[in-house]
């Protein structure tokens, strides 16, 4: 019944739920910053009904259930399951304990930011190990696997419709400014979280001296070169191209080696993320494997 579900995930999507819930009852509902999504709509109905939101977000979430059991699969639909439990229930507690946390009612420029770095931190750490807190966040997996938005995009564009009714209802123009920081904060937060925290520079090198690029980067680096074989479109002339990935703080040691080999070497970087292999993630001890 089980097969497929791992602890480590729900163990990562239950510290995710803490963080998220931590956040949202430390900052969002002590300072009166809205939220989007459907945590958006429990804080709408606690802020004009003192409606509990550990129960209005269950609520709220059984409908959406059916749709990810259709549309995300069974695995998915158990984190799921998990994930949004798990939120009302670290919600319950974090309003029934101490304030870790003074409103910040004088300063939302750091409610805001902090609401949005630890919700952000919380949904990303969900999301990364395959889970959901329900409502929007399945909407957005929806958007990223169907229309190929970023988690975090689709999920602000949603937040932004629920941000402008709670703006009707009961936000100020500044409290309704701040969210959107807050919003904004966490969006880029969950696309930092879902590309991995580890990001390195690829590097493209055209040269007539590729052997010795090569050899250098190899000996003076360390590092594995992979040599592809291309043809330019205007000359027809074919030639090799080099590949090669470094950490962030190697690159200007790499563009050294490149230079002092051939100053007139065709180079472009792009960044690369969530590194995995031989020299990043893999035991130095282990077989190397040429990249």
């Amino acid at each position: 019944m089980f097969k497929g579900i791992k602890l480590t995930n729900i163990f990562f999507i239950l510290i995710g739920s803490a963080i998220f819930a931590f956040g949202l009852v430390n900052f969002n509902m002590q300072n009166n910053l809205a939220e989007g999504g459907f945590t958006g709509i429990t804080l709408l109905l606690f802020f004009l009904f003192n409606l509990d939101p550990s129960y209005t977000n269950l609520i709220l979430n059984i409908p959406i259930f059916f749709i990810g059991w259709k549309l995300l699969g069974r695995n998915t639909f158990i984190y799921t399951i998990i994930g949004t439990i798990s939120v009302s229930i670290f919600l319950w507690i974090f309003q029934r304990v101490p304030l870790m946390f003074p409103p910040l009612e004088d300063d939302l420029t750091l409610a805001a930011l902090f609401a949005g770095v630890f919700i952000g931190i919380g949904l990303g750490i969900i999301f990364r190990y395959g889970g959901t807190t329900g409502g929007v966040d399945i909407i957005a997996r929806l958007a990223h696997k169907y229309i190929g938005w970023s988690m975090g995009k689709a999920m602000f564009v949603f937040d932004a419709v629920v941000i402008i009714v709670s703006l009707i209802m009961y936000l100020t123009y500044q409290e309704a400014m701040y969210t959107l920081v807050a919003v904004f904060v966490a969006a880029r937060v969950i696309d930092f979280m879902q590309e991995g925290a580890y990001a390195a520079k690829g590097t493209t090198i055209i040269s007539d001296k590729h052997e010795d690029i090569a050899l250098k980067i190899n000996q003076e680096m360390d590092r594995g070169v992979t040599i592809l074989h291309g043809k330019g479109s205007f000359s027809k002339l074919e030639r090799n191209i080099l590949y090669c990935v470094v950490a962030k703080n190697e690159l200007v040691k790499l563009k050294n080696v490149i230079t002092s080999v051939d100053p007139h070497a065709f180079v472009a970087v792009s960044d690369v993320h969530d590194v995995l292999g031989e020299g990043f993630t893999l035991d130095e001890n282990k077989n190397p494997v040429e990249r």
